[in-house]
């Protein structure tokens, strides 16, 4: 009856941020912040967009997938972000509906939630404001051009990228391409991951691991898998109307 009685208490007494802590505590040693590239993404989920800079993807804890599923998302505790949301985490499949909010739910939900573990990410506005604040901290995108890694019709090898971030940042990330379709010599540069610890110091990201699925994608069967070392990397320059664009072995004018 006791422990009854104080799993009641529990319940009345805890804002949805303490349960989190009591009920669906997840052990997460790592952060991984994903950027993915609007143009590789579009072109894969048959969508339009004029995102010319590596836009934020999520900020992942390493373990723990919807970690308190009664944790709901509530947009109008970001209100304040929202311009800033809008602008370097955009949803690409509702890029012209200024009240989607389906994709920060998701990711709130499914890596937010078990974000929370940590205090300084314990409500919905902390989390969000957070990868915000590391996704400014690395500026990903002048990084890379700062080494001459920009978008274009020539290739790149995966260690001048890796170098590239290496020179910057002195850790190693996770780099992810579209892999070559059949007869193929060329593998799409996709989502590109920096790690950091609990404290938000960077560190090395764990390179192995599987496909990451899309959403047209969801059984990972096809995706971005991490780059293969001996296949030269295509970058993606935005797309024109009306122009041609060589992806993935396809000539598509204006997806």
């Amino acid at each position: 009856m006791g422990s009854l009685l104080f799993f009641a208490l529990l319940l009345v007494g805890c804002g949805p941020g303490a349960l989190s802590y009591q009920l669906f505590k997840q052990e997460w040693s790592m952060l991984i912040l994903t950027h993915h590239w609007p143009q590789t993404f579009c072109y894969m989920e048959h969508c339009e967009t004029d995102v010319d800079y590596w836009s934020l993807h999520g900020l992942w804890p390493n373990k723990g997938f919807t970690c308190n599923s009664t944790w709901h998302f509530n947009a109008s505790l970001i209100e304040d972000l929202m311009p800033l949301m809008r602008k370097w985490w955009p949803d690409l499949l509702n890029p012209t509906d200024s009240a989607a909010t389906g994709f920060w739910k998701h990711e709130w939900m499914k890596h937010g939630t078990c974000a929370a573990q940590a205090e300084t990410m314990n409500s919905e506005h902390k989390y969000f404001s957070k990868a915000l604040e590391l996704y400014s901290r690395l500026n990903l995108d002048g990084t890379l051009k700062s080494h001459n890694i920009v978008p274009s019709e020539t290739y790149y090898s995966l260690d001048e990228i890796e170098r590239a971030i290496n020179s910057s940042y002195h850790v190693k990330p996770k780099i992810q391409c579209v892999q070559p379709a059949t007869g193929e010599q060329m593998q799409i540069l996709g989502q590109l991951e920096i790690c950091f610890d609990s404290e938000f110091n960077l560190v090395d990201c764990h390179r192995s691991g599987g496909s990451i699925s899309l959403p047209s994608q969801p059984n990972g069967s096809t995706g971005y898998r991490v780059c293969d070392p001996a296949i030269k990397i295509y970058y993606p320059p935005i797309k024109k109307r009306h122009t041609k664009h060589h992806m993935g072995g396809f000539f598509k004018a204006g997806l």
